[in-house]
């Protein structure tokens, strides 16, 4: 078998569908959200057991992903709603959390379609804030520990956008592309999810483990979101940007435009953690 035909025709032989029970369909991009989080769990449970971190419980950090999960879903909904479609959604405003479409005046079955990390991330943010105020700490000392278990997540969360097709690159000659028949054409085009799955999961998760430093608040949180910033910032180059958007601000889609903020805001974290002093 020749390699790069067997590689650039991998999307068309991917089913999204994992498994078909009567009417109810399990897709992988669902079930890849959960693994990630399973993922997380198991990571920061092992940091809790073996005493690394002493501020949760073991319930208590299972009582902080819920609030995660429930974050990350609210906040990506409304993050793609307003950083990506918002025009659509004022016009259509039940469609935010409905899975039914107006088409043609009658309502159909679509689903919840559209996810924005970046509102993802400010989901999950208010989540940590509010549950580190119910247990009086710091936002810093529970995102400190949260964000070097989050990129192994974040791989399966890619593998998922593969899977299902979604958010592929750009036409590209390299024999490294792919057909992705969700494109509408048969143009290779860049893998980048499996770009952003390499740089922004593994790559990042040995980057934080490595350097993660405990001698001022807000270290690892800063890590994470500057490294994410930087590295999805450059893989965008590579990354098809969402048809209805296009280019923003000289030729940086909305994706990169929002990196730019992660990757002061991370800045902005280091400065504001140095001069945190937790009282005993």
């Amino acid at each position: 078998m020749n390699f790069s035909n067997w590689w650039q025709s991998l999307p068309s032989k991917m089913d999204p569908i994992l498994l078909q029970i009567g009417p109810l369909s399990i897709y992988w991009y669902s079930t890849m959200y959960l693994v990630a989080f399973l993922v997380v769990f198991l990571l920061g449970k092992q940091q809790i057991q073996n005493n690394k971190f002493r501020l949760l419980n073991l319930n208590q950090f299972e009582d902080l992903l819920t609030w995660c999960f429930i974050g990350v879903l609210l906040g990506g909904r409304l993050g793609y709603v307003f950083f990506y479609n918002f025009d659509y959604y004022f016009s259509n405003p039940l469609e935010i959390l409905i899975p039914f479409a107006n088409q043609n005046g009658q309502w159909v079955f679509t689903g919840i379609a559209g996810m924005s990390y970046h509102g993802g991330v400010l989901g999950v943010v208010v989540a940590i804030y509010l549950y580190a105020k119910k247990m009086s700490l710091h936002l810093f000392q529970l995102a400190d520990f949260l964000t070097p278990l989050i990129p192994l997540g974040y791989f399966f969360g890619r593998i998922g956008n593969f899977i299902n097709g979604e958010l592929y690159g750009r036409v590209t000659e390299a024999s490294i592309g792919m057909i992705f028949p969700n494109s509408g054409s048969f143009l290779l085009r860049h893998p980048s999810q499996l770009y952003e799955a390499f740089f922004e999961g593994i790559i990042l998760y040995f980057i934080i483990k490595n350097l993660q430093n405990s001698s001022f608040l807000g270290w690892n949180s800063g890590l994470y979101v500057f490294g994410y910033g930087f590295f999805r910032f450059f893989i965008e180059f590579y990354r098809e940007p969402d048809s209805h958007l296009g280019f923003i601000l000289l030729n940086l889609s909305m994706g990169q435009l929002l990196c730019i903020l992660m990757m002061i805001s991370a800045v902005s974290i280091w400065l504001i953690g140095k001069k945190i002093i937790l009282k005993d």
